[in-house]
């Protein structure tokens, strides 16, 4: 009796590791490449230029259609993300209109202390300009989207400290797109083709190109390349930064937490050593 449910037990492991390889095989969707982030592992941080290259393309291209409602605009000042100066982010605020019902007329330039604009004035105007669907807040979108690793290898992500799978996915998204779906694939009439979409029916219109955006070369003069996967990596990096703008002063916290810990046991245990020396038990 006990050889059988041995037996039985480990059939049931081989087919357990096995599912997720066989599900995936006779899957049409690719998987999603992880990609290598300056704020990946324990003790990642954020790259501040790549912020910055990243809120150009959100303001230029996504900031059209997509809210970040989240964000005021003094936070692009603090330390940890895009750091621009005071001045700029004055600058920035004020080229926009923030609706405020004291304000005369109804409205007023933007000050430092106010949250990013909608695009719309209301939920109905913005489906009304995508085909009945409201385009996603870019605020916290990085947290809210992920990789799913098959089992027992998401097992290591506690290990690794792996959590990019937000900006992963973001950026593999916007690099698959196609110009016609495959053969046999019916595609609903205003919508496009994505390999990494569920359902790869997508409302959204491929929204990068190369040289779309221009970038100003960096202090020593080098250049980043104008490609949509660049683009992509950057605007991705900065959702991420949206997302969670303290996860380097989390990381930091973490660790001097967990040192702690380790000295608090050693302490614990020279303690319990000291006081048990000699005494038979």
């Amino acid at each position: 009796m006990f050889k059988t449910k041995t037996i039985v037990a480990a059939v049931a492991l081989v087919v357990a590791f096995a599912m997720p390889g066989l599900a995936q095989e006779g899957h049409d969707t690719p998987p999603i490449v992880k990609q290598s982030w300056s704020f990946g592992g324990l003790f990642g941080t954020y790259d501040q230029n790549q912020l910055q290259r990243g809120f150009q393309v959100f303001r230029e291209v996504c900031s059209n259609c997509h809210s970040a409602r989240l964000i005021a605009f003094r936070t692009l000042a603090e330390e940890g993300g895009p750091r621009f100066s005071e001045d700029q982010v004055k600058a920035l605020a004020a080229e926009y209109d923030i609706a405020d019902p004291t304000a005369e007329g109804g409205t007023r330039k933007g000050v430092p202390a106010d949250r990013w604009p909608s695009p719309f004035a209301s939920e109905q105007e913005a489906r009304d300009a995508n085909g009945g669907a409201v385009p996603p807040d870019f605020s916290v979108l990085a947290k809210a989207r992920g990789v799913t690793d098959a089992f027992p290898w998401w097992i290591a992500n506690y290990f690794t400290g792996y959590s990019e799978g937000g900006p992963d996915y973001i950026h593999a998204l916007l690099n698959g797109y196609h110009e016609e779906a495959p053969e046999g694939f019916e595609l609903p009439e205003g919508k496009y083709y994505n390999d990494y979409y569920p359902g790869h029916s997508i409302g959204m219109a491929p929204p990068l190109q190369d040289g779309l955006v221009a970038y100003e070369p960096g202090e020593n003069g080098e250049t980043v390349p104008l490609t949509i996967d660049q683009y992509s990596k950057d605007v991705a990096s900065y959702m991420m930064w949206l997302a969670e703008p303290g996860l380097v002063s989390r990381k930091e916290t973490g660790f001097v937490v967990l040192l702690f810990l380790v000295l608090f046991a050693g302490l614990l245990y020279a303690t319990k050593r000291r006081i048990w020396q000699g005494i038979e038990h």
